[in-house]
């Protein structure tokens, strides 16, 4: 993790916004606080960030409205939602508009930092890919991780850090089966080994941007009770 990072923190709960900062403190980070949508806004406007920290529940608005409203305009800077919503559709809804993890109030310390150490290393670990390897070329798919781009039948297809992650990891390796937990453990590490909705997640976006048909994919296909893997040959014919 690099040795310093600012967080923009969403969150209307002055104690709980307070002690979030303290921890981004502590592994030598600064913090700008936010207490509505309209502010988070008008300072992510602005400002560069390396990490987003929000809550859901906020006083002039859904924070889900907010998270898509970012990964519209950036599709790269780590996203941590943490809410006392904990259910499974607003933790699919929040993964699905394109955050990068999911924690429940109450929340424990030591995995609050666990979880922001995480996604800062692997956030850097995504540009460090950018620089030092090649063009991949699958029949009609480029990806040029330097530039953070893929190209899709001549056409340039906008994918977040984890799709695109997701999308390389496919294309080293063609026709290879991977099972949820060996993405899980690959893209976002051991600690989210059970979080299987996560991989459901972002494979379900990822498959609304590459296939002509998501609920029909051919590219990314599912091999039922084993995993997915990418077809190589459906890139030959697109």
């Amino acid at each position: 993790m690099k040795g310093s990072f600012h967080a923009l923190i969403l969150e209307d709960d002055t104690d709980i916004a307070q002690l979030i900062a303290l921890q981004v403190k502590s592994l030598d980070g600064s913090s700008y606080l936010a207490t509505d949508i309209q502010s988070a806004t008008t300072y992510s406007t602005s400002h560069a960030k390396d990490l987003f920290i929000l809550d859901l529940s906020l006083p002039d608005g859904d924070g889900l409205t907010f998270c898509k409203a970012i990964r519209e305009q950036d599709q790269t800077t780590p996203i941590l939602i943490i809410s006392a919503r904990s259910n499974e559709r607003d933790r699919v809804m929040g993964l699905e508009l394109g955050a990068d993890d999911y924690l429940s109030k109450p929340f424990g310390l030591a995995e609050l930092k666990a979880r922001i150490k995480a996604l800062l290393r692997r956030s850097q670990t995504a540009e460090t890919v950018k620089t030092t390897e090649e063009t991949i070329t699958l029949g009609k798919l480029t990806i040029t991780p330097k530039k953070h781009r893929v190209c899709l039948d001549n056409k340039v297809i906008t994918l977040t850090v984890k799709e695109f992650e997701l999308l390389t990891l496919f294309a080293l390796n063609p026709n290879q089966v991977f099972s949820r937990n060996d993405l899980l453990n690959t893209i976002w590490g051991v600690d989210y080994i059970g979080y299987e909705h996560t991989v459901n997640s972002h494979l379900n976006r990822l498959r609304k941007k590459i296939e002509v048909d998501a609920n029909a994919p051919k590219i990314i296909e599912t091999i039922w009770g084993i995993g997915y893997k990418l077809n190589s040959q459906s890139l030959q014919t697109i």
